[in-house]
C-alpha cells in the first residue's frame, strides 16, 4: 500500500501511519498494537477528507477489512466513524478545483510538477546546463492519458541558448489525433518536430549522436522511466517534509491519495515505447511494449475515470 501524506489546517505535511500492518486476530479482539494503529490510521483518514484531495474508496475497504481481521467489534466507534466517513464522501460536493490538482516536489532524483486534470496527467521536469559557454534551462513536460499512453512530449525553453526564443514552446512529438483515439492503444502515427531543440543536450550529452527514431524514443521513456521511479519511490518510503507549498499546490506525497493521476502514473511506469521511421521525417509510428505486468486495481481506477 502507498505511503502518503496530508496537511494540516496550517500547511504542516501529515505523514501517514505506518503502512497497512498484518492483522493481529486474537479470541478476546484486537491487541493494543492494533487498536493503536486502528486510531492513527483513521484520524489520519478524517484529516485527508477535509484538508485535500481526501482519502479513495479502496483505502476506506482495505481499513475496514483490517478492522474485522483484527477482531474489532461491529458496533465499536471504529466501524461508526469509518461509516461516517463514507457518508460523508458520498454526499459532498465536489470542491471547486477537483478538476485540477498540481504536486511539486523532490522525487526519483530530481524536482517535478505532476498535474491531475481532469483525465490525464502531466509529468514536468526542468534540465539545466551549458553548451559553448552559454547556460541555458529547458522544462520537458510529457502528458499521459488515463491508459498511461503519451499524448505528447513538449518542452519550455526557459532560458534557450538563443535568446531571441526565451520561453518559446516546442511540440518535440505529439500523438497524431490523441483526443480521438482509444486511450489502451498499443501503435500510433505521430508527427516529430523536424528540428529539436539544442537544450535537449542538457538531458543527455550525446543525445543527437542516436538515429532519429531512437532518440525520439528516448524522449518519450524518460518520462515513463521517471514515473517509474516516482511511483516505486512514493510506495517503499517515508513522506518527505516539504517546504512551504502555495495554497494549492500539493507536495508529491499526496499523489497515491489522488484518484485520477495515481492510476494513470502506475500505468505509465509500466510502458516503453519504440519509434520506427514513417513516410517522412516528420511523421514516426509509436509501439508500445509492456514492461510488466499492470496492477488490476490501477487498470480499474483508470478505467472509472472515463
Amino acid at each position: 500500500m502507498s505511503r502518503q501524506g496530508g496537511l494540516s489546517a496550517d500547511g504542516q505535511a501529515q505523514p501517514e501511519p505506518e503502512t497497512l500492518m498484518q492483522p493481529l486476530t486474537v479470541m478476546s479482539g484486537p491487541t493494543r498494537e492494533a487498536r493503536r494503529w486502528a486510531r492513527r490510521r483513521l484520524e489520519w483518514l478524517e484529516k485527508i477528507l477535509h484538508t485535500g484531495p481526501g482519502p479513495q474508496w479502496n483505502q476506506l475497504s482495505e481499513f475496514e477489512q483490517f478492522l474485522r481481521d483484527s477482531g474489532f467489534p461491529p458496533n465499536s466507534e471504529y466501524f461508526e466513524r469509518l461509516a461516517r466517513l463514507r457518508e460523508v464522501l458520498r454526499t459532498r460536493a465536489t470542491p471547486p478545483d477537483a478538476a485540477k490538482r498540481d504536486y511539486a516536489g523532490y522525487a526519483a532524483g530530481c524536482w517535478m510538477q505532476v498535474q491531475s486534470v481532469y483525465d490525464h496527467a502531466f509529468l514536468s521536469v526542468c534540465y539545466d546546463g551549458q553548451f559553448n559557454g552559454q547556460r541555458g534551462r529547458i522544462k520537458v513536460t510529457h502528458r499521459f492519458n488515463r491508459a498511461g499512453r503519451v499524448d505528447f512530449v513538449e518542452a519550455k525553453l526557459i532560458r534557450s541558448l538563443d535568446p531571441r526564443l526565451h520561453g518559446a514552446l516546442r511540440k518535440l512529438v505529439t500523438i497524431r489525433e490523441y483526443p480521438h483515439r482509444d486511450p489502451a492503444w498499443w501503435t500510433a502515427p505521430a508527427y516529430a518536430l523536424r528540428v529539436l531543440p539544442r537544450e535537449l543536450l542538457f538531458l543527455h550529452p550525446d543525445l543527437f549522436r542516436h538515429p532519429r527514431p531512437a532518440l525520439l524514443a528516448w524522449l518519450i521513456n524518460i518520462g515513463h522511466r521517471t514515473v517509474a521511479d516516482l511511483v516505486r519511490e512514493l510506495s517503499q518510503t517515508e513522506p518527505s517534509s516539504p517546504a512551504a507549498h502555495g495554497g494549492r499546490q500539493y507536495p508529491l506525497d499526496w499523489l497515491a491519495a489522488d484518484a485520477v493521476a495515481w492510476p494513470i502514473l502506475q500505468q505509465a511506469g509500466q510502458l516503453e515505447a519504440l519509434v520506427e521511421p514513417g513516410d517522412s521525417p516528420d511523421v514516426h509510428h509509436v509501439r508500445y511494449l509492456r514492461r510488466l505486468p499492470v496492477p488490476a486495481d490501477a487498470e480499474q481506477a483508470a478505467a472509472a475515470t472515463s
